[in-house]
């Protein structure tokens, strides 16, 4: 239909079901004079009559009754999703997709989500390990998880957590044959546990800072992952030094199971933040979400 339009469409329907201009008029909240309007133009666009009134009724022609047969099922369909989508602005409901490293999924965001979902039985979150620098907004992702550095400019930015630091660490067996690193230039010395990124194909530098010093190390090594929990596995069997963040290694330092080494190097940074493009259109369940997860020392 060239030039139509939904509300023409509701406003026939209308009148059609309550065969009345008077009735369907208080129905839609306007005026029988604009809903008289509305009714010849849209007969007019289609070139055939869709009512006929006389003084005392209105009913739609065969033409009119085949429109309200065919389109106003349909048009109840549109409504009842529309309303349905506009319940969600106040409703908590529905998936959000996340993309966080894996040490943030764990350590931050399932701790906090434990919290908040067993309240709220209609979201669902959905999260995605990755390690590389993801555009959430081609690949479909509601929001990411990175350190406050990583995020970039024209995003909304939310602390979720203090700031960090980086362990580099080794299990007592891994030192028994071999020194001890002072300073990261000792590392190229080590067989070292390297993490492979995503976004270019190539293996996360160790970076370090001292005394306004920054140093990026591009270590090397035996072995090779795509996720810290498993370069962690490998650091505990002693088959390497493990470049990981501090929250994950301190408990097995804590029991003796790792050694940290280069610890005045390892300066705190910005901790993780959760980042989407835009503050506009949140829904309920994405604002409950942002709360939730929100830093507060």
């Amino acid at each position: 239909m060239q030039g139509g339009r939904l509300d023409d469409l509701l406003a026939f329907v209308a009148i059609a079901r309550e065969r009345s201009f008077t009735n369907a008029a208080a129905k839609l909240g306007v005026s029988q004079s604009a809903l008289s309007y509305t009714i010849r133009e849209l007969e007019a666009r289609l070139g055939v009559r869709l009512l006929t009134r006389t003084t005392r009724s209105v009913a739609p022609t065969a033409a009119g009754l085949r429109l309200l047969t065919t389109a106003g099922p349909r048009l109840e369909q549109i409504e009842a999703e529309l309303a349905a989508i506009r319940e969600l602005r106040d409703k908590p409901a529905g998936t959000i997709r996340i993309t966080a490293t894996e040490y943030a999924a764990e350590a931050i965001l399932l701790p906090k989500l434990a919290k908040l979902l067993p309240a709220y039985p209609d979201i669902k979150v959905e999260i995605v390990v990755d390690y590389g620098l993801t555009d959430i907004v081609a690949k479909g992702f509601d929001a990411g998880v990175r350190s406050g550095e990583q995020v970039e400019k024209d995003m909304v930015a939310v602390r979720i957590a203090p700031d960090m630091r980086i362990a580099v660490v080794g299990a007592p067996s891994y030192f028994k044959t071999r020194p001890i690193p002072k300073k990261p230039q000792d590392l190229i010395g080590h067989n070292c546990l390297t993490l492979r990124l995503p976004t270019h194909g190539g293996l996360h530098a160790w970076e370090f800072e001292k005394g306004g010093h920054d140093l990026r190390v591009r270590v090397e090594g035996q072995l090779t992952y795509n996720a810290t929990s498993q370069i962690m596995k490998a650091a505990l069997a002693g088959l390497g030094l493990a470049y990981v963040p501090e929250g994950w290694a301190q408990p097995h330092i804590a029991k003796g199971r790792l050694k940290r080494v280069l610890e005045d190097w390892c300066l705190p940074y910005s901790g993780y933040h959760l980042y989407y493009p835009s503050r506009r259109q949140q829904s309920a369940a994405f604002t409950l979400l942002v709360e939730a997860l929100r830093h507060r020392a």
